[in-house]
């Protein structure tokens, strides 16, 4: 199932593209045109920032401090342009700003050093985040500000206690400067690296929401529990993907005309990026090695182009095809740091659901089931649930895509409605109302202020 850089691009685009309707109040048929964002990181996960911000129509300005990482993703054609110099990065801002054009622009140098320079000249900036790997802060998942890569390295070798005083006092200095210029409209969200929980470590309890501890959060918003959470998987929008076994690009290229004859743009902004993403897919030229594709769809939309899939397959019009997800979806996945960030109701801390996902699609006939700890997050943070179904043009497949893909959504959005999230409230009773007499999810129905201390009270007078 593995399918190159196509899935951490396409969560980012949609991470973007929603960040922007929230929080800069973007219509949904509109993308990120003329508009910034500014982050770090090219590396590994984090060089799809880049590559997500073009396709997102944005303008994306990309600290990174190892040199290597940036000529790889310019060579790539990912990074559009690259300088050390910050005055001349942002004349090209201005240009792409005025022409109206994606562009992304890779600053080698600090994420400090770029905060500092927007903040100090006043430049607008729209949308922000951070892909350093602030989750192992103190082995060189972050370069403190002073230092070059290389000094980095060679004084983490040497020193590491002034390594880790240098990291907590950059640190210290790029809150500052967040913000600061936060409260000048800069909008700011953590995107699961624990940025905010690094900041928290090096001795600034004012990133708290209670000014103490994290006990009650952040004071900046998170990716999942704030934007994706909300808006795709309480809905049951995740990133379900396919492989062409046959190793055909034909194939391939014929599972999106067919994806892209089952998604209606105009039935909600999550559709409209979906039929973007598929319209464009081979024009962005994101497959590496296996034949596959990803896009964010829910229930029903799962089911119908899997359902399209299988019966081009027994046609003989393609090739078998691998169908699966990724762990980082609606209902495969409990971690109270990512995934179930958004699930308020104290079972977020559980692991009931990935193995009640995991147990059904085992009982409905997948392929391969999955049951795992860590991934994403890491070992003792997660438990996912994961599967693979193999499209063989039978009549079986066809029954299983029906029983399996639907329960692998909806089990994730009935535990989302029973922690009284109002999006997959309203997701449960349209898919009700779809099942008729085959199905029926429970709601929660919220008791009127007071109602159940009044009860109580009585009761125990």
């Amino acid at each position: 199932m593995y399918i190159g850089p196509q899935g951490i691009v396409h969560g980012t685009y949609i991470t973007l593209l929603n960040a922007g309707r929230m929080y800069l109040g973007l219509p949904e048929d509109q993308d990120l045109r003329a508009r910034t964002f500014l982050t770090s990181g090219l590396g590994g996960m984090s060089g799809a920032q880049a590559k997500a911000v073009e396709i997102a129509g944005g303008i994306g300005i990309i600290a990174e401090v190892d040199k290597s990482r940036i000529e790889t993703r310019h060579d790539q054609g990912w990074l559009s342009k690259y300088s050390s110099d910050l005055s001349e990065i942002f004349e090209w801002v201005e240009e792409y700003k005025e022409k109206g054009e994606p562009v992304s622009i890779g600053y080698y140098g600090n994420v400090v050093d770029l905060w500092k320079y927007v903040s100090d000249n006043d430049i607008p900036i729209d949308l922000s985040s951070d892909q350093t790997s602030c989750h192992d802060v103190y082995n060189g998942g972050y370069t403190p500000q002073g230092l070059t890569f290389e000094q980095g390295r060679e004084l983490l070798k040497n020193d590491r206690r002034e390594f880790k005083s240098l990291a907590d006092n950059s640190l210290k200095l790029q809150f500052e400067f967040i913000r600061k210029m936060t409260k000048r409209g800069t909008f700011f969200w953590d995107y699961g690296n624990s940025f905010m929980k690094a900041v928290f470590d090096a001795g600034v309890a004012a990133i708290a929401r209670n000014g103490k501890n994290p006990d009650d959060g952040f004071i900046f918003p998170s990716y999942v529990e704030d934007i994706m959470g909300p808006i795709c998987f309480d809905y049951g929008y995740g990133p379900f993907r396919w492989v062409c076994l046959s190793g055909k690009h034909d194939d391939l290229i014929e599972t999106d005309k067919v994806a892209l004859s089952c998604i209606d743009p105009k039935r909600r902004g999550q559709d409209r990026d979906n039929f973007v993403w598929i319209r464009d897919a081979e024009k962005n030229a994101l497959v590496v090695g296996s034949q596959a594709r990803i896009l964010y769809a829910d229930a029903a939309g799962r089911v119908k182009i899997a359902l399209e899939f299988n019966k081009k397959v027994r046609d003989g019009k393609i090739g078998p095809v691998m169908m699966g997800r990724d762990h980082h979806d609606t209902g495969g996945t409990d971690s109270p740091f990512r995934e179930t960030a958004n699930i308020r109701d104290g079972s977020n801390v559980t692991s009931d659901m990935a193995h009640q996902i995991w147990a059904g699609n085992a009982a409905r006939g997948m392929t391969l089931c999955v049951l795992s700890n860590g991934g994403g997050v890491g070992t003792g943070k997660a438990i996912n649930g994961g599967f693979g179904l193999v499209l063989d043009g039978s009549e079986r497949v066809d029954s299983i895509i029906r029983l399996g893909l639907d329960w692998d959504v909806m089990g994730g959005v009935a535990r989302r409605a029973w922690a009284r999230n109002e999006h997959s409230i309203e997701a449960v009773v349209d898919w009700n109302r779809m099942m008729g007499n085959r199905g029926h999810i429970t709601l929660p129905f919220v008791s009127g202020e007071g109602l159940v201390e009044d009860i109580v009270r009585k009761k125990l007078r």
